[in-house]
Order: structure tokens, then C-alpha cells, then sequence
């Protein structure tokens, strides 16, 4: 079964605490669907690698209209030539389904 393309048509729910993270088998699922993410601890991250300054501001730009739309956020670390992308869910400590599903859809952005 294939849920990235499921991922990527979802929608993130608002999620203000009370429910509980992820379990580490339903994680476990998750990754299988997205290529080059690791998880360490409760926070998934993948490395972009550009070719200059102007393409790695650019994915940032369109990173941070996905998060806007999505009202899920990331923490993002740019360089000249790559930017980090990492996806928690701070208001339950740990990974919820909105940061697979953001994951899902920043690596689209480089399939458009």
C-alpha cells in the first residue's frame, strides 16, 4: 500500500495537546512512505541539497507556504547550497500524523 500520495492529499487537523503522539510501530509505518527522512528521538528530518543560493530560497519559500496553508510548521536550517527541514508536533511532544503528512508534501514540491 502506497500512502504517500494518500499523505499528500490529506490535510493537517488542528492538534492543540490531549491527544497522544504517535506509537513508535505506527511511526515505523509512516517512514516507510517517505524517502530520506530519519527519525531521531521525536522529530523527523530530511537534508535538501541545492546547487546555489537562489533554488535552496526558493524551496524555503515554497516550505513556508506549506506550512502556512497547512498551519503546521517546521523548523528549517538553511545554508547556501541545502536546507534541513525537521517536523515535530510540540503541542503533544512528540510526532503526530500532520508531521508525515507535511513531510509528504514538502517532497512533492520537488516533483512539480
Amino acid at each position: 500500500m502506497n500512502t504517500t500520495c494518500d499523505l499528500t492529499n490529506k490535510q493537517c487537523k488542528p492538534c492543540e495537546g490531549g491527544v497522544p503522539p504517535l506509537t513508535q510501530a505506527e511511526i515505523d509505518t509512516f517512514m516507510q512512505e517517505l524517502v530520506g527522512w530519519k527519525q531521531s528521538g521525536i522529530v523527523i528530518s530530511k537534508v535538501f541539497d541545492f546547487k546555489n543560493y537562489y533554488p535552496t530560497m526558493a524551496f524555503v519559500n515554497a516550505v513556508a507556504w506549506v506550512s502556512h496553508r497547512e498551519d503546521h510548521h517546521p523548523d528549517m536550517t538553511v545554508e547556501y547550497n541545502k536546507c534541513t527541514v525537521a517536523y515535530t508536533t510540540h503541542a503533544i511532544k512528540g510526532l503526530s500524523e500532520n508531521d508525515f503528512i507535511c513531510a509528504a508534501k514538502v517532497d512533492a514540491l520537488l516533483k512539480v
